[in-house]
Formats: structure tokens, C-alpha cells, sequence
């Protein structure tokens, strides 16, 4: 099996698409995004601010500080669902997020990737969704193109890259005993 020389200056992310223009992803990422991220704003202002910049949130969903939200036009969460403390959407592309979902702190849902044996080491993106019911729990992370179940519970800490049926359970590893 032969390796690939990355040759980074030749990256263009061609087919990329951020969905907004220049203005409003500065005005994203320079404004909003750190006052939405804010201890001191209040959920109800946090979840205006995301719908203010095309995010759609459904009634009664929490959305706790220190939430990373990349692009809040390509993120969609249903009704009464959580979003907890420094969970982090890194949503180059559409993240979809049901009804009674509950993000736990510190998860991370990762729609971007890059191309292993392409040495200018293109994108390599695609969308998330969370099934209604779906839990992700501490530090979990899920990547590009997976979709969560309803019901299925992500545990904590581990890492999913493949589509998680309805009401299965992924679990982390078991760590090494010492």
C-alpha cells in the first residue's frame, strides 16, 4: 500500500460551498457567534441570534453557553431538544438535529473531513443528522455522513463513523485497566 505526499499548497477547496456570503459569515464569526457563545447571554437571546442568522430552532430546545456553532444557517433541531456546555457543531455542511435530542457537553458533531490520497487534501464534507430521541453523550464525537437513530444513545466518549440504527447504544472502549 503506497502513501499519498500532501502537497497542502496545492488545497483549493473546490466544491466547498459556506452558504452565505463574505459580510454575513464576518459579521458570524466576528459578532455573533462570540456573544451567542457567552455565559452572559441568556438561552432565550442565544437561540434569537441563531435564528437571526438562519439557524432553524424548534420551541422549547435549550442551547447552553460555550456552544461552538460554525455556520448557524446550515443547522436545523427540533423541539425540546438540549444542546449542553461546549459541545461544538462544526457544521460545514447541514446538521439536523430532532425533536428530544439531547447533546451533552463537551460532544462534537464534525461534517467536514479531507480527502487522504488527495495530495492537495480537498474536502471530504457531508451533512449529520440526530433522529428524534437520539442522545449524544459527553465527548462523543460523531463524524461526517452519519446519521444518529431515533432513540439510539452515543455514550460517552466515543467515536462513531458509521450510521447508528434506531434505539441501538454505541459505546467508547473500554479503557485499559492499570
Amino acid at each position: 500500500m503506497g502513501h499519498t505526499t500532501r502537497r497542502l499548497a496545492t488545497f483549493t477547496g473546490r466544491g466547498y460551498d459556506k452558504g452565505r456570503g463574505t459580510l454575513q459569515c464576518a459579521a458570524w464569526a466576528l459578532v455573533a457567534e462570540p456573544l451567542q457563545r457567552s455565559v452572559l447571554c441568556p438561552p432565550r437571546v442565544r437561540t434569537r441570534i441563531l435564528r437571526a442568522f438562519g439557524a432553524q430552532i424548534g420551541e422549547g430546545t435549550l442551547i447552553r453557553h460555550d456552544v461552538r456553532i460554525h455556520w448557524p444557517w446550515k443547522l436545523s433541531v427540533g423541539e425540546n431538544s438540549w444542546i449542553g456546555v461546549g459541545a461544538w457543531l462544526l457544521n460545514l455542511e447541514p446538521v439536523t438535529i430532532g425533536s428530544d435530542v439531547c447533546i451533552s457537553q463537551g460532544a462534537m458533531l464534525c461534517t467536514g473531513s479531507h480527502r487522504a490520497d488527495d495530495p492537495a487534501f480537498e474536502f471530504d464534507n457531508a451533512p449529520i443528522t440526530v433522529a428524534d430521541g437520539a442522545w449524544i453523550a459527553l465527548r462523543a464525537t460523531v463524524l461526517r455522513g452519519v446519521t444518529v437513530g431515533e432513540g439510539a444513545v452515543v455514550g460517552a466518549t466515543a467515536l462513531v463513523t458509521r450510521d447508528v440504527p434506531a434505539g441501538e447504544r454505541v459505546l467508547a472502549p473500554a479503557a485499559a485497566r492499570v
